[in-house]
């Protein structure tokens, strides 16, 4: 009996034995089916849109008008008429130099014009007429002596064939006549030349006078207009490094007006992304605290290179400036180069780099219910999206969340988009309502 139990003992140790290896065989097995990796990913189909290039840049602004007012003239301030933020027209006087000398100088200079003015009136009224007329008289007195000298001498001449006179008295006749002729040729003359020259040559000489007199008195009024300082812009006054009693010096600043009404953001880019820009395409100014972008449009291309940088400076003006965008900031500025119209475009973050061979490459979500790298090429790019030239087709399912650094042929599971789970979510909840609501209805009827 004792052996007998033995026996069946080392039996039941035996089968126990058995069962234990059949379980660790089927759990050792089940454990590495379940080694497998399973992700999780979410998937975007490829579609066909518009997409643009954008161009993106950091630039300062800068207002399209300003004006660094310097004084002409070196004199101290006697009064300032406006303050940092004023508000200034064209033209509005911002401050008034020390003038009283040149005041002086104004009005001397005045009166020696208006006395020049004085004496080319004159010239041109009396003076040179009279001129004129005496020279005029002069001749024909000197015309009729000489006339009467030669009938003086004619009479002699025939008084002397008949021998009633002497011959002396012919040859003081004959000198009387060339006296006569003489005076009568310089008259003359002198009234040509008066006539021909002198009136010009005068009234040139009294305009001259006049025109000196006149040039002297605008100087003078000009160096006074200088000591009033004017704002060239319409603006508002951004900088005011003097005050009232300083001395201002000529040419050096002590006013800066800006016309914040048009802002610009300038910018330098690489010549081969300044290829793609063109006047008048779109643009945005991203400033530090706006939630929203400024909105604004390309105003300049520049032509040139810039030879310090190798690159080109573009402008991109603000449509409609924000108070908090202000002259000096520094911004970033988003540029639409070029547009291609019905592309094949897919989400940008689902483009990836291949390390090794250094091409790009999407992950598709497989029928397979696995992931498959695709290589494609790639054409227009922004910050959101992605042109793809070829390698894919539009509906092809992309792999937009979960696919980085994910191996080729790892099992996923596809998940809805966290949009698509909520609009799932509220559409549950509203067919549950509408069950807990029936009940009611039935109760009350």
């Amino acid at each position: 009996m004792i052996h007998g139990a033995k026996i069946l003992t080392s039996s039941i140790i035996s089968t126990g034995s058995l069962a234990a290896l059949l379980l660790c065989s089927v759990g050792c097995s089940s454990s590495e089916k379940e080694t497998e990796p399973l992700v999780t990913v979410q998937t975007t189909p490829a579609e066909r849109a518009s997409i643009s290039e954008t161009i993106s840049a950091e630039a300062v602004v800068y207002p399209v008008e300003q004006a660094i007012v310097s004084p002409k003239i070196t004199a101290p301030i006697t009064e300032f008429k406006v303050q940092r933020g004023s508000l200034v027209k064209k033209g509005q006087v911002l401050a008034v130099l020390e003038n009283r000398d040149l005041a002086g100088q104004a009005e001397a200079s005045k009166g020696n014009f208006e006395q020049a003015d004085a004496g080319y009136v004159t010239s041109v009224d009396s003076t040179i007429p009279q001129q004129v007329q005496k020279a005029q008289l002069d001749a024909a007195a000197a015309k009729a002596a000489f006339d009467a000298q030669q009938r003086v001498y004619d009479n002699r001449k025939e008084l002397l064939k008949e021998g009633a006179i002497p011959q002396r008295e012919v040859d003081a006749a004959e000198v009387g006549l060339a006296q006569a002729r003489t005076v009568n040729e310089v008259a003359q003359k002198q009234l040509a030349d008066l006539q021909r020259l002198g009136k010009d040559q005068a009234l040139k000489s009294a305009h001259g006078s006049r025109l000196s007199a006149e040039g002297q008195m605008r100087t003078a009024q000009a160096q006074l207009s200088y000591s009033e300082i004017r704002s060239p812009i319409d603006g508002v006054v951004t900088d005011r490094p003097l005050y009232a009693g300083d001395l201002a010096t000529a040419n050096q600043p002590i006013l800066t007006v800006m016309n914040l009404s048009r802002l610009i953001a300038k910018s330098h880019v690489p010549q081969s992304e300044a290829a793609k820009l063109k006047l008048g395409n779109a643009a945005e100014l991203k400033v530090s605290g706006l939630d929203e972008p400024v909105k604004g449009r390309i105003t300049l291309v520049s032509p040139a290179l810039d030879p310090g940088s190798t690159t080109i400076e573009v402008w991109v003006e603000a449509a409609k400036p924000n108070p908090a965008l202000k002259p000096g900031m520094t911004v970033e500025v988003s540029m639409t180069g070029k547009t291609v119209k019905d592309a094949i475009i897919v989400p940008a973050r689902a483009v990836f780099k291949n390390p090794e061979g250094g091409t790009d490459y999407v992950v598709l979500a497989g029928s397979d219910q696995k992931a498959h790298w695709k290589t494609v090429q790639i054409g227009v790019r922004n910050g959101e999206d992605a042109q793809i030239v070829s390698g894919i087709n539009a509906g092809d399912p992309i792999i937009s969340s979960g696919g980085y650094a994910l191996p080729d042929n790892t099992k996923i599971k596809v998940e809805a988009a966290p949009a698509e789970k909520d609009a799932d979510d509220k559409a549950d909840k509203s067919d549950k309502a509408s069950d807990t609501k029936k009940p009611d209805d039935k109760d009350k009827e």
